[in-house]
């Protein structure tokens, strides 16, 4: 994923879960939109730079959104509006190598009256059912997931068991957005419910993957695997 124009602030404060307000390089204070629903941990100094992009859609209340935030000197891909194009251009572009030959991908499948995953990926005769979670926190050198206690993420878990009771295949995918981290673990200290149940539909079958982004302000895309620690 290629960016081009993107605008360069300074970060103020996040507020009301989906908005910030942020400085521009010419002194200008604006609202932009926060596309992410976590608390992003880690991410929210006052001062970090921060990239935003412009949408001239006349409609938007806030034409900004915020992309990326600087942490450390790495820049961190926080618009989880991004993870699901990141995940389908690694896995066409042959990046993820761990599934095999993948025919078809379908995206936002619905698995039940009142749920859908993310991708249904054809593998030759088998099925395999992923989710895919943005990952943008950074601990002791450890990428981790959750931020926040998610419990809708651990209902996606015993959805991905279930499918994988039922015959098909299934996997959790974790899109790790910056580059400060050299292994991938859930956050136990934060949702231990999540990290347990991820431990566990693991055992059931249900595979985990977690992939790394070199995160630029020009360009965004998966390069690897990362090692996986569970609690």
């Amino acid at each position: 994923m290629k960016f081009t124009n993107l605008f360069h602030a300074r970060l103020k404060k996040r507020y009301k879960r989906f908005l910030v307000d942020v400085y521009l390089d010419n002194g200008t204070e604006l609202t932009a939109h926060c596309p992410n629903t976590g608390s992003m941990r880690g991410c929210l100094a006052a001062g970090n730079p921060v990239l935003l992009s412009y949408s001239d859609n006349p409609g938007r209340k806030y034409p900004y959104t915020l992309e990326m935030i600087q942490v450390n000197q790495y820049w961190v891909g926080v618009n989880t509006g991004r993870t699901n194009y990141l995940v389908r251009e690694a896995l066409e572009n042959g990046i993820v190598s761990d599934l095999g030959l993948i025919d078809q991908i379908r995206q936002e499948v619905k698995v039940s009256e009142n749920s859908r995953l993310d991708f249904l990926l054809n593998i030759g005769e088998e099925k395999l059912y992923m989710e895919a979670k943005n990952c943008t926190l950074v601990e002791d050198g450890k990428a981790m997931f959750p931020d926040a206690v998610t419990s809708r993420g651990t209902k996606h878990l015993h959805e991905l068991a279930q499918l994988v009771s039922s015959g098909n295949k299934a996997a959790v995918f974790f899109c790790v957005q910056r580059m400060d981290c050299g292994v991938f673990s859930p956050a136990a200290h934060i949702d231990p419910l999540y990290s347990q149940t991820l431990s566990e539909v693991h055992n059931l079958g249900v595979k985990i993957l977690a992939y790394q982004a070199h995160v630029s302000p020009e360009e965004i895309k998966l390069t690897h695997a990362l090692p996986i620690q569970l609690a």
